[in-house]
Order: C-alpha cells, then structure tokens, then sequence
C-alpha cells in the first residue's frame, strides 16, 4: 500500500487501523477531522510529513492481517449493528462506573487539585450530550442505514424521512466534533490522564478510565464518521438514480 502525503487520512485508517496509533502518537485528529490530507494536518502540527509517512509505513508493513478487522468490508447494518452493541454499550456502561469516582477524587482531591472540578464538569456535559446522540443514531439513523442495506439487497421502495440521509449524519458529525473536544480538554487538564504523585488509587483508576473511555470513544466516532456515514451516504445516492427502481 502506497502512502503520500495527499491521501485522505480518514480513508487511510479506514482502510487500516492500525495506522490511528502512529496519528494519535502525533496529536493528529482522525476521527472528528479525518477529512484533511496527511500533508494538511502535518502542516497544521508542524510535523514532517515525510517522517510521519515513514511511521505509517512501517506501522502497515508490520500488521499482522489476523490481527486487524476490516471493518471497511463490513455491510453496513453489520457495521451499525457492531457500533450499537459494542461502542454505545461500553459507553453507557462506562459512564456508570466513572461517575461515583470522579465525584469520589473531586470531593477528597479537587481542594488541592482545582483542574479536577473542571474535568468533572466537562465529562458530566459528555454523558448527557452523548446520551441523548447515541439514541438519536440508535432510533432514527441506524434503522435508516439498515433499511438502505436491505433495499441494496432486495429491491423495494425507499421513503427518505428527513430529505436525505446526510442531513442526520451532518448533525451527528458535528456533536462528534464537540465531544472530541471536550475530551481534549479532558486529556489537557489531566496532563494526558498522568495522576499526580499524591493521587490514590481512585484517582489512578479514574483516570484510567477516562482514558479508555476516551479511546474507545476515537474509534467509536472512526467507524461512523470515516466507514458507516460517508457509506450511507454514497449507498443512499446511488440507490436514488433512475436505475435502481
């Protein structure tokens, strides 16, 4: 696989995983803003494109093909399916068991570390935001996409509710952007989830999770913004040409 600093770099992780580790590595976005060219978002960072092509390229050259998912080749209910069952669980289950510690560490540690008010504040705004995302996408778009595949599949008549797929996507792509924000602020106010030295166990797990809630939550907006939604949108408009009926 060739890579050049004018390829998509949404696309490229779409189509290989494995290549998010060296992006994040180097503080680019892609998830919420995958849609720029690898020599965009080095320009941006002030990084060398050249040395971060070669970190991608060894990063392919060294995946093992078991070890990765192609969720690219997925259909798309599959890929709905997958997103429901395992992103929009692990965050409902993980806002469960964050919440009482985050208020456990800000009520004993927030006097003597004030940054963690602001975490908290931050991560509650998550929780009532994505709560009420995932059951948009969970109601609305992903029976829509659903419906698009089993059109694709077997034919029928396709009715368009709200003009066209990409007017929810739009919507939901934007709430995406505000949330990988907000956990930027997160990942900065706790110096990228590093406890301090007089930070207990609570602390360090809490931190913990929010770390892996925050990865979680990368791929989770991956999948969508750069596979499912861009997918949808294509499968939609060409479903709606003359032929197709």
């Amino acid at each position: 696989m060739e890579i050049t600093k004018n390829l998509n770099i949404g696309a490229l992780v779409a189509r290989n995983y494995k290549t998010a580790s060296v992006f994040k590595k180097s503080g680019i976005d892609f998830c919420c803003n995958g849609n720029r060219t690898i020599e965009e978002a080095c320009n941006q960072k002030k990084i060398n494109v050249d040395e971060l092509i070669k970190s991608l390229q060894n990063v392919i050259q060294n995946t093992n093909n078991s070890d990765s998912i192609d969720f690219n080749s997925w259909p798309l209910d599959l890929l709905a399916d997958y997103i429901e069952k395992k992103h929009h669980r692990f965050v409902e289950s993980k806002i469960i068991e964050i919440t009482p510690f985050l208020n456990k560490i800000v009520k004993v540690h927030g006097p003597q570390h004030p940054e963690l008010n602001e975490v908290q504040v931050l991560f509650q705004g998550c929780v009532e935001e994505l709560t009420v995302h995932m059951k948009k996408e969970e109601l609305i778009i992903f029976p829509f996409i659903r419906k698009l595949e089993a059109f694709k599949q077997s034919g029928g008549t396709i009715k368009i509710p709200f003009g066209s797929v990409q007017n929810p996507i739009q919507n939901m792509m934007n709430e995406h952007t505000a949330e990988g924000e907000r956990f930027r602020k997160i990942a900065e106010l706790t110096n990228d989830y590093t406890p301090p030295k007089d930070a207990c166990n609570t602390y360090k797990v809490t931190f913990s999770l929010l770390k892996e809630f925050e990865e979680d939550l990368h791929q989770h907006i991956h999948l969508e913004n750069n596979i499912l939604f861009p997918k949808a949108i294509f499968l939609e408009e060409d479903l709606m040409q003359p032929n197709c009926f």
